[in-house]
């Protein structure tokens, strides 16, 4: 039997707010403003999560942890990460890869990626070459460029014998 594949695609946006943390991949950023949202409001994972779920054809992220479901608030989006990972594994899906962006027009988050993709790598078991994440300006354009958002995107592919 040949090896079956699937690819997913994720995005996601979150308001930018005072008094709370940044947390993008897993990863605490210093910043003076943070994401707002429901769990930890980490964008980039909201979006690797989705495009998981997309590849699978198993819904989105807010159908398996809605907002209106007090038991996800405040949540590690780390753990809802690993929790898609058990589910896609236990349908015998592998990654193949990952390949993200978030767009910031702050911080700068270049020093900040590498730990990023060791985080996103060791949650999913998965060796560091399978995860690439990218950090791009919002070029002053939209939400993101005015400072008001990040966003990110996410493409994964997936693959069972």
């Amino acid at each position: 039997m040949a090896r079956q594949w699937q690819v997913g695609q994720g995005w996601d946006i979150h308001r930018l707010v005072k008094d709370r943390s940044l947390i993008l991949g897993g990863v605490e950023i210093p910043f003076d403003l943070g994401l707002k949202g429901h769990s930890d409001a980490d964008v980039l994972l909201h979006a690797i999560i989705d495009a998981l779920l997309g590849a699978t054809g198993d819904g989105d992220i807010g159908t398996h942890f809605p907002d209106s479901d007090r038991v996800w608030g405040g949540i590690s989006s780390i753990k809802l990460l690993k929790s898609v990972h058990e589910r896609i594994e236990a349908n015998r899906w592998q990654i193949g890869n990952i390949d993200s962006t978030i767009i910031a027009e702050a911080p700068r988050l270049g020093p900040h990626l590498e730990a990023i993709k060791i985080k996103i790598a060791h949650s999913l078991a998965i060796d560091l070459e399978q995860v690439s994440v990218k950090a791009k300006t919002g070029e002053g354009l939209g939400p993101e460029g005015r400072g008001e958002a990040i966003s990110a995107q996410a493409i994964v592919a997936i693959w069972r014998d």
